[in-house]
């Protein structure tokens, strides 16, 4: 009896699985009867509506009082709502991106997309060797491995996939078809990446999410865990590491950003400090983000208050 009602349960999951995303498969479909402009714009439209009659805004809201208490509350809630709206324009950005990467450094007059840092990509990919680049939930940060494949660049990206399997296996096609090899994260994902390391190619990691487990460190001030696999992965290879964004442009245009590569805090023995490098990283992050607070995914429970906040 107790397997039959646990095979209902785990039926029942499946569904309720499945029905969410084929909500999100029409809602992505529906997306694409517009122009790339018009349906980034509606998404945009939506989720501003949408978003703050949600439970996570109450998190996002918790978030950014946290990060900025110098910030009045008209000015956390407008950096809530277009924090919202940089969502929608993820998702919809997703049915576009083909037609989103138009960098061409041929061009005169600029494109929807522009490119800081030419000479740092070329160098990369003329002198192959082991790297990482680094990135955080800035913009639209999938543009950024479509923008080293462009160049030549052939980059292993470490990737969570959504808890959802249908979502999950629609969007790990998505982007093995525009950029190049992924790693999902899981148990066995730093071995992956190791491999690529040692056969001296690159890697791609996102540095600001939530970790269980890890080094402590600070982010806006506030203790967090980081993810201790990059400053590993450094030890292990002595590798170089380079920092990459996306900025949001107006007009639904982007800028995509390498900066050179760090140098990396070491002990007086000249080994690698991994708490020093972690906080390094979640440095140059939050860095980022207070220049362009909208830009960032603040539902996030990068502080791990979430539980705490909805017992209230």
């Amino acid at each position: 009896m107790k397997l039959f009602i646990t095979r209902i349960v785990l039926s029942l999951m499946h569904f309720r699985q499945w029905l969410v995303a084929q909500i999100i498969f029409g809602f992505l479909n529906f997306l694409k009867l517009f122009p790339a402009d018009g349906g980034i714009r509606f998404a945009d439209w939506l989720t501003r509506l949408i978003g703050p009659r949600m439970q996570r805004h109450k998190l996002m809201v918790t978030n950014l009082r946290n990060a900025f208490p110098e910030k009045s509350d008209a000015e956390i809630e407008e950096i809530a709502l277009a924090s919202w709206g940089n969502m929608g324009r993820l998702a919809a950005e997703y049915v576009f991106l083909d037609r989103l990467f138009d960098f061409d450094p041929e061009r005169v007059e600029p494109g929807r997309v522009e490119v800081s840092g030419i000479p740092i990509f070329l160098e990369l990919r003329d002198n192959p060797r082991p790297f990482i680049v680094f990135t955080g939930h800035t913009g639209n940060f999938e543009l950024l491995p479509v923008a080293g494949a462009a160049f030549g660049l052939t980059v292993t990206v470490l990737f969570r996939p959504p808890n959802n399997p249908y979502v999950a296996q629609k969007v790990f096609d998505f982007r093995s078809a525009r950029m190049g090899h992924l790693v999902p994260s899981h148990a066995g994902s730093s071995f992956a990446l190791a491999r690529q390391l040692e056969a001296g190619a690159g890697v791609g990691v996102l540095v600001d999410q939530k970790f269980r487990k890890g080094l402590k460190t600070t982010f806006f001030g506030r203790e967090v865990k980081t993810n201790p696999l990059l400053p590993k992965l450094v030890r292990q290879f002595n590798c170089e590491v380079y920092p990459a964004r996306c900025i949001r442009l107006p007009g639904n245009r982007y800028r995509l950003e390498i900066e050179p590569k760090l140098e990396l805090p070491r002990d007086e023995r000249g080994n690698l400090d991994l708490p020093a490098t972690a906080q390094m990283l979640n440095d140059k992050v939050e860095g980022w983000v207070r220049e362009n607070p909208e830009q960032w995914l603040w539902y996030h429970d990068r502080w791990n208050i979430k539980k705490a906040l909805f017992k209230k």
